[in-house]
């Protein structure tokens, strides 16, 4: 038996594993694929990301190479108007934000866990979660085999099977909703990333390392048929033609780098992150929606507050349990997830969005404050202050 499984090797796995093997804990990585490949994930991150990734030891030598520093979020609206947020800093990587190289990225984290000494092992998937009786138990392969541990990590994404096997999955809270993500070359160099709006949905654009950016598309249910009809490539072709004019076509198609991936449902919610003898980190413990930018600081934040959680457990010291990583979490990012709601009700009324944008783009200090809350740089809670709403919405 060991101390910790963690079920998934994507950054908030493997930086649990990373920092629970370094405080000596006895700790399995399970990853169900055999080689990182390019899948939907974000790669645009609040300027909180790198800060938070420099507490827990990378430095510039780590970071340089997997991280692009972004300037400002130019956000594009389908009435367009235009503005920046900005995050108050100078532009370099510890004060911006930036754009991920998430397969550079995501080996970095799995090989920092492997130096500490946790064992990780790739393709190997997770059918079965059994946490009941003294201990966890995960059966994998498909073949009998079995994984017994004092305390589970779920770490797997959206369709997590450790928050299915504990119960605790609800619906995702802003309906069916599917995304698609690739790589162009970066003709432009721009330093600003994009968010551009169009009927019910959204193109995300980050620059990332490699002279490429990643595209992200968000779309809403109307979407969804097409979708199924005429296959991601062709939905992710007509949108890029209609909202990116400069986008790079050949041979009458996207002049992709890699692949169009795509994942539906977007969105997974959780009654709770925690139980006994389980916890759940990164997207598993709960994913609104990209247009924050919040998703690789959460995970980085859920992994830092479950390993010290889970090492208080292992220790018996005073009586700690599990369910104290719920708690943290709900005080770390309680007040960013009502904003983040807010967000995506303007979002999904048009007119009500096309005004917030207006006053934005013609309120100065309203916009910069509204760029250090959704860059993690200032409390939530600003953004709810009744001064701060009256600034934003008074006509």
């Amino acid at each position: 038996m060991i101390d910790v499984a963690v079920v998934g090797g994507g950054p908030a796995g493997a930086l649990t594993a990373m920092l629970l093997a370094s405080r000596g804990r006895d700790v399995v990585v399970l990853e169900r694929a055999p080689t990182w490949r390019w899948r939907a994930c974000g790669v645009f991150a609040s300027p909180a990301s790198v800060t938070a990734l420099r507490s827990i030891g990378f430095g510039d030598a780590d970071l340089g190479p997997v991280a692009r520093p972004v300037s400002a979020m130019r956000v594009e609206t389908a009435g367009g108007t235009t503005f920046r947020l900005t995050y108050g800093g100078s532009g370099s990587l510890d004060d911006s934000a930036v754009g991920f190289d998430r397969g550079a990225l995501d080996e970095l984290f799995l090989e920092r866990a492997r130096a500490a000494g946790a064992d990780i092992r790739m393709g190997v998937k997770v059918d079965r979660v059994d946490m009941g009786g003294d201990h966890a138990r995960l059966s994998t392969g498909g073949n009998g085999s079995e994984v017994t541990a004092r305390v589970i990590v779920g770490a797997d994404g959206l369709r997590s099977v450790v928050a299915r096997s504990a119960g605790v999955t609800r619906r995702a809270p802003l309906g069916p909703r599917a995304a698609l993500t690739f790589h162009l070359a970066d003709t432009e160099r721009d330093r600003d990333a994009r968010m551009i709006t169009f009927p019910d949905g959204y193109v995300g654009i980050a620059p990332v390392p490699g002279d490429r950016v990643n595209v992200g598309i968000v779309l809403g249910r109307s979407w969804l048929a097409r979708l199924r009809h005429e296959g991601g490539v062709a939905v992710a072709q007509a949108i890029c033609a209609r909202v990116l004019p400069g986008a790079p076509f050949e041979r009458g198609g996207l002049k992709v780098l890699d692949r169009v991936a795509g994942v539906t449902p977007l969105g997974h919610a959780v009654a709770r992150r925690a139980g006994n003898r389980w916890l759940l980190v990164g997207d598993a413990s709960g994913f609104l929606d990209p247009f924050t930018g919040e998703g690789m600081h959460r995970a980085i934040v859920s992994a830092e507050l479950a390993a010290a959680t889970i090492d208080e457990v292992l220790a018996g010291r005073g009586g700690s349990r599990l369910t104290e990583y719920e708690r943290a979490m709900r005080s770390r990012f309680g007040t960013k997830d009502v904003v983040s709601r807010l967000v995506q009700a303007f979002l999904a009324r048009p007119g009500l969005f096309e005004y917030a944008a207006r006053r934005l783009a013609a309120r100065e200090r309203v916009r910069e404050t509204m760029g250090l809350v959704i860059g993690d740089i200032v409390p939530a809670a600003r953004a709810l202050d009744p001064r701060f709403l009256a600034a934003l919405l008074a006509p």
